[in-house]
């Protein structure tokens, strides 16, 4: 008798444990709707960023496009303000920097700026404020140009060190690819480097790059 109840437990406890075979526990079934929740909440965030960085790309070209600098200032950063590369190589202690008030002051004078120098000649390249802006920085139009955003399209022989100086901000690209014309050496891009500061993302900086000597 006492062997058949032996057994009949044994039996008992099998059926039990074949039931259970690939049904996750309770806390198992939590972890997994936990990491879908996660997964789809960073895709979301992720979305998200991408669409306000897009759109905050296509309104300042729209404004430097339309020579409309006012609204251009509005996207400097408030409080690091804004610099400007002319070629792809970022070197804060040259790069010509302005606080979001000292763009706002100067950017309707005629007051001529230092902003590099020409690759080759070195000669330094002084203009106003619109100049820069006009000639240099908006040399082509950039919003029928390729998009892209955290990676780099155009590629010349300058050094490009953006991600060294600006490792935890993001940037997007604007690309015209060269003429077959002149070998596809004439590409021009203009990237810009953003941060987001309370709810809105903002300029820090603005690096033109092209194929330089």
């Amino acid at each position: 008798m006492k062997k058949l109840l032996i057994s009949m437990l044994v039996l008992s406890l099998v059926v039990a444990c074949k039931k259970e075979v690939g049904k996750p526990v309770p806390n198992e079934v939590d972890t997994i709707v936990r990491v879908k929740e996660d997964s789809a909440a960073v895709a979301q965030n992720k979305a998200k960023k991408e669409e306000s960085l897009k759109k905050a790309n296509d309104e300042v070209l729209q404004s430097l496009k339309a020579k409309d600098y006012k609204t251009f200032a509005s996207f400097i950063h408030p409080e690091k303000g804004i610099s400007f590369s002319m070629y792809a190589f970022v070197d804060p202690k040259d790069d010509k920097h302005f606080s979001k008030a000292d763009f706002e002051k100067y950017q309707p004078t005629k007051m001529l700026f230092t902003w590099g120098t020409y690759d080759g000649s070195g000669d330094p390249y002084k203009a106003t404020i619109n100049e820069y802006l006009g000639k240099w920085v908006f040399s082509k139009d950039f919003t029928v140009s390729q998009y892209s955003s955290n990676k780099f399209i155009g590629r010349g022989n300058s050094l490009n060190n953006l991600d060294e100086i600006y490792p935890k901000s993001d940037f997007t690209e604007n690309y015209i690819k060269g003429t077959e014309k002149n070998g596809e050496m004439d590409w021009k891009t203009v990237r810009f480097v953003f941060e987001e500061f309370q709810g809105k993302y903002y300029l820090i900086a603005v690096v033109n790059d092209q194929w330089t000597i």
